[in-house]
């Protein structure tokens, strides 16, 4: 197709010379073709004019209605891309790797144990998974479960037949919640972890929450302490243990999102005025004084462990030991008749001879029941302080019965248990892919702990009495489930560490 091409304008006046014919002709060649019409635009271009502005037709209303509407979609437009950036920032907090010197420290990437070989073996023949998990771990604890049922079986048989006419109430009680428990930690340990610390803060507040509504007609009185929920179906929830799980994952975000600042004052103390108002919660809205202790010593732990200094730590815990001793020298001195059932429970502590029949009953009676189980105890069924003469033995006091039926080899089996699964809770925080995985492991290693260390202390009069029950073992459905629930968490941690090779 021949292009249009540009005529030269010729002036009035001017001749067509032979000269200019001929220079019209030779520069015929340089001028370029007119811009071709777009025929998917839908209409002409006509040269450098611009088209017109398209009119939109009238849909009624007022005028400042579309403005309005325009501002309200802008505003809800906002509000989704700063929830987005607020969910993105939060997911690269929780996925903070570990600083360079634990990672360092740490050793190479983990093997799999002969059990956890053989187990791949048997179900996957001899390819073995790249995804790790601790079966060490899983089945410790389920060992552990079946234990305990064996023993609050023999402790509660008794008592729960003078009371239930069922020598099974608590043992059928226990088992089923054991077994919900079971199905809870497989499929916490399917999901991803990281998960938990987008939405940390809101499970933290949801946890003060529940405690506050023990305070409210749902509350539960049981044994002088208002401290459960009423569910239904007859069914009883511990606000507490919520607590524990959510001052885990909180504290723990909270020290990946500081950063470097959390080893600086400003940010230790930021950190501690959480834990404190979660221990705080605890104690004057549901009035468990362990339970607080636990949740304050838990956030202390993991400052100290994201921390490079260990001195100023030590030096802090002298002076809290050093001051708490001369509470307790001067409460043991002007407290003697005090109405305050924590304070006589000191006073019972520093002489439990004298207050053998009443403050310090239960005390007495556990060291009875230790002292004459010997080495290797009565017998399974054989304890005499279950036969009602210690009350709620299948409680809190479970430890002295095992210790009077199976000695103190079986309190020795029972510790060495414990440690196994504190050594796999260990080798999970040393090993996960990053830093809030490993702080969520520590804090669970750092929760079973502490109830061990002092359930311990307690049974056998080393410390004052408290409502420490012993994990796995100890009657209690709302402990149960929630502590399967942190194993499930830490078994969805293994699942994200890598395998050597």
């Amino acid at each position: 197709m021949r292009s249009r091409t540009v005529q030269p304008v010729r002036r009035r006046g001017q001749k067509n010379s032979g000269r200019d014919r001929r220079r019209r002709r030779s520069s015929l060649g340089d001028t370029q073709p007119l811009r071709p019409v777009n025929p998917s635009a839908g209409r002409r271009v006509s040269g450098d004019t611009e088209p017109m502005p398209v009119i939109r037709q009238y849909s009624g209303g007022y005028a400042g209605e579309g403005q309005y509407g325009g501002r309200g979609q802008e505003s809800g437009r906002s509000d989704r891309g700063r929830y987005q950036r607020m969910m993105e920032q939060r997911r690269r907090v929780v996925r903070t790797p570990r600083p360079q010197a634990a990672r360092s420290a740490a050793r190479r990437r983990p093997q799999p144990s002969a059990l956890s070989s053989v187990i791949h073996r048997l179900r996957h023949g001899t390819q073995m998974k790249e995804q790790y998990f601790d079966f060490d771990l899983l089945l410790i604890v389920v060992f552990l479960m079946c234990f305990g049922l064996v023993m609050l079986y023999s402790t509660s048989a008794y008592s729960a037949q003078l009371d239930f006419d069922n020598d099974m109430y608590y043992f059928s009680k226990q088992a089923l919640i054991g077994l919900a428990g079971i199905v809870v930690m497989i499929a916490v340990s399917k999901i991803d972890y990281h998960l938990y610390g987008a939405f940390a803060g809101e499970i933290f507040v949801f946890s003060l929450f529940m405690m506050a509504l023990v305070k409210s007609p749902l509350g539960v009185t049981a044994n002088g302490a208002r401290r459960w929920i009423q569910l239904p179906g007859n069914l009883t929830l511990q606000p507490a243990e919520i607590t524990k799980i959510a001052v885990i994952l909180f504290i723990a975000y909270e020290l990946c999102r500081l950063g470097k600042k959390a080893s600086s004052v400003g940010g230790i103390i930021r950190v501690f005025v959480f834990g404190a108002i979660a221990a705080g919660g605890v104690l004057f809205l549901t009035d468990n004084l362990s339970t607080a202790i636990i949740v304050m010593a838990i956030t202390c732990v993991l400052i100290f462990v994201i921390h490079p200094k260990t001195k100023p730590f030590l030096v802090s815990l002298g002076i809290v030991a050093a001051a708490a001793g001369v509470v307790i020298a001067i409460l043991s001195v002007t407290a003697a008749n005090s109405d305050n059932f924590r304070l006589q429970r000191i006073i019972s502590w520093l002489n439990p001879e004298a207050s053998a029949d009443s403050g310090s009953f239960q005390v007495m009676q556990g060291l009875y029941a230790i002292g004459s189980g010997g080495f290797f105890g009565k017998g399974l069924g054989s304890s005499t302080q279950k036969l009602g003469i210690l009350p709620e033995a299948q409680n809190d006091w479970i430890l002295v019965i095992i210790c009077e039926e199976l000695g103190v080899f079986g309190v020795l089996v029972i510790l060495c248990l414990f440690g196994f699964l504190l050594y796999r809770l260990m080798f999970i925080a040393q090993n996960a892919p990053d830093l809030y995985g490993s702080l969520i492991a520590t804090g669970i290693f750092v929760h079973i702990a502490l109830q061990v260390i002092l359930n311990i202390a307690v049974v056998t009069g080393i410390l004052p009495s408290t409502g420490i029950i012993l994990p796995f073992i100890s009657y209690g459905g709302t402990a149960v489930l929630f502590l399967m629930a942190e194993m499930g968490i830490a078994l969805g941690i293994s699942r994200r560490i890598k395998l050597e090779g």
